[in-house]
């Protein structure tokens, strides 16, 4: 036996605990390991999400503190002006140049006194080094005439003021670089030129490139041991800063962050300077799920594959141990199948007291119940052979027997057609010659001529007789074409021998009926049509076939289904009881009927005709 067959778990027991102990197990190991695996995802996710806000909040307190300190710079040289002696355009400029030389994120500084005319102005290039400034005249030509109406110069005269209405990126920028320079976050602290003046502010744009600055160097410390991206977000919910796509967008309108739950999310709301100032902007920092769930994915695979080991190690233990239990049985089941096969005649019983045991006790009562009937059933069909062997010694005894009853009754029927035919034929030749030799010595010339030619007439009738009957012994048609075509062919050899009309009528059934049955029929009528043609003198003759009923007449077809066969004449007629002696054609008829189980019936009465009439049932 292959090992493939010996874990096949229809020809063995313990292949298919053994199975089923595998299948158990490694379902019991998928549906364990994924809920351990589901179980350490959802704190896997808790914890990268914590991480993650975590560093959204670093994200949060560095740009907090960061814009803080610009603030704070920018309210200490508003104080640093207000303290100065000179406070003319030029100094004003030095003071400013000097911010910007230090902190060149301030894109622009302008001094706007209480009336909202702009007296110093100075710009920074794009660059973050400060090494290139560019300083306008005191004419101010890139400056409004008048800036009281902006926002940030009416909030900043009362507090310090932070705006990051200008940070919101412009759909309307033709490129990237245009996009980047016209975002900027607008700054502006209260400022007191001189004695006595009005209140004007000291405003400044931080460049947003500063900011991006910070979240990149931010989002490269982060990212040292694992890939994060930052996004920030502003108190509408428009994306300041993240991917190109996202930037503008609001998040509240189908914007997914977790882009269908491939990102792993951690925020922090309210970025706030202080309780007063503040932009309520959204700290956000996402890690793609694969990289943060990559550790209890693996896990979970190991924990399958450890399972799943299991399980096999468990199955082929269960096997093992199976088939150790199992032996009596197997044992118990090859005795079973050489009893099967035939090459024992008992099953012994498996010792012991378990369901084995009383198996094998069973099955051996069963196997000796079997083998005691198959012994009698062989002594039976002994006996049986014996009996077939006497009844077909029987039968072909009984067969020999009917086929010399066949001769012999071939025999009496041809007895009787010679009888009808050379017999009649010869006894009236030897009348004739019996008279011409009496009588010859008296007659003269011409009579005696005549006699011998009525002598030589019937000597050719006989003969003609004789080889009709001969022909209707040799050409039998009946089993060839059925009752029915026979009887035709006869009715039209009856015509052109006697010249009597005859009708002939049948049914449909009757026309096919071509058995040993049909050919005795035939000859029953045969010779009811040579009766008529040699003693009826008849000048008319009608044969009728019924497959049912017919016309019943007394003695004649009682009405039963079977075939119904009438013959009648307008002859002569004669006594039925007192037949003429030397004739034996009537009684050959009954003969023929009776072999057939047929009945048969002659009504006849003299000068009125002859009816014949043949009952055969079915």
């Amino acid at each position: 036996m292959t090992p493939w067959q010996r874990l096949n778990p229809r020809l063995h027991l313990a292949a298919a605990i053994g199975w089923a102990v595998f299948a158990v197990v490694t379902a019991a190991a998928l549906v364990g390991a994924n809920l351990a695996a589901a179980q350490a995802e959802r704190r896997a996710r808790a914890d990268a999400q914590a991480l993650l806000v975590e560093f959204a909040t670093q994200v949060r307190d560095a740009l907090s503190m960061n814009i803080e300190i610009r603030r704070s710079l920018l309210q200490a040289t508003a104080a640093q002006i207000a303290a100065s002696h000179d406070r003319g355009p030029a100094a004003l400029r030095r003071i400013l140049h000097a911010v910007q030389s230090q902190y060149p994120e301030f894109s622009q500084l302008v001094v706007v006194d209480g009336s909202g005319r702009a007296v110093v102005a100075t710009t920074a290039s794009e660059g973050v080094d400060g090494a290139s400034l560019d300083v306008p005249g005191p004419d101010l030509p890139t400056m409004p005439a008048n800036l009281s109406p902006l926002l940030w110069f009416q909030e900043g005269r009362r507090s310090p003021f932070v705006s990051d209405l200008n940070a919101v990126p412009r759909a309307d920028a033709t490129h990237a670089g245009a996009a980047r320079a016209s975002r900027v976050i607008d700054m502006a602290v209260p400022l007191q030129i001189g004695p006595g003046d009005a209140i004007g502010v000291l405003a400044a744009e931080v460049s947003w490139t500063w900011v991006e600055l910070l979240l990149g160097r931010m989002e490269e410390a982060f990212t040292a041991h694992r890939p994060l991206e930052l996004l920030l977000a502003s108190r509408d919910g428009i994306l300041l800063a993240g991917p190109p796509h996202w930037l503008g967008r609001k998040l509240d309108s189908g914007g997914d962050l977790s882009e269908s739950g491939n990102q792993v999310l951690g925020l922090r709301t309210q970025l706030r300077l202080a309780d007063s100032l503040g932009f309520g902007w959204t700290a956000v920092v996402r890690q793609p799920t694969d990289v943060a769930l990559q550790a209890v994915r693996s896990t979970r695979q190991m924990v399958f594959l450890i399972v799943f080991l299991a399980g096999l190690l468990s199955a082929g233990g269960a096997m093992a141990v199976t088939r150790v239990l199992t032996r009596r049985l197997s044992l118990l089941a090859v005795d079973a199948e050489a009893v099967r096969r035939g090459e024992r005649r008992s099953l012994a019983a498996p010792p012991g007291a378990d369901e084995v045991s009383r198996i094998g006790a069973t099955l051996a009562v069963v196997v000796d119940h079997l083998q005691a009937e198959k012994q009698s059933l062989q002594a039976l069909n002994a006996e049986l052979d014996q009996r077939v062997a006497e009844r077909t010694t029987r039968i072909e005894r009984m067969a020999d027997e009917a086929r010399h009853a066949a001769v012999t009754r071939e025999r009496l029927r041809m007895a009787r057609d010679l009888h009808d035919t050379l017999a009649h034929s010869l006894m009236a030749l030897l009348t004739q010659i019996r008279l011409v030799r009496k009588l010859h010595r008296r007659m003269d010339a011409s009579e005696l001529e005549d006699e011998l030619g009525r002598a030589e007439g019937v000597a050719a009738t006989g003969l003609a007789d004789a080889r009709a009957a001969i022909g209707q012994m040799r050409d039998n048609g009946v089993r060839d074409t059925g009752l029915t075509p026979a009887l035709h062919d006869l009715a039209r050899r009856f015509r052109q021998r006697s010249g009597v009309d005859l009708k002939l009528t049948s049914d449909g059934p009757a026309q096919d009926w071509a058995d040993e049955r049909a050919e005795t029929t035939f000859r029953i009528v045969e010779e009811a049509l040579r009766n008529v043609e040699r003693h009826a003198q008849a000048q008319g003759v009608e044969v009728k076939l019924c497959w049912s009923a017919c016309a019943a007449a007394p003695g004649g077809v009682d009405g039963s289904t079977g075939l119904g066969i009438e013959v009648v004449d307008d002859g002569v007629g004669f006594d039925p009881h007192q037949p003429p002696s030397g004739h034996y054609g009537l009684r050959g008829m009954q003969e023929q009927a009776a072999l057939i189980g047929a009945r048969l019936g002659v009504q006849s009465r003299p000068g009125q005709g002859t009816r014949v009439t043949l009952d055969c049932r079915l």
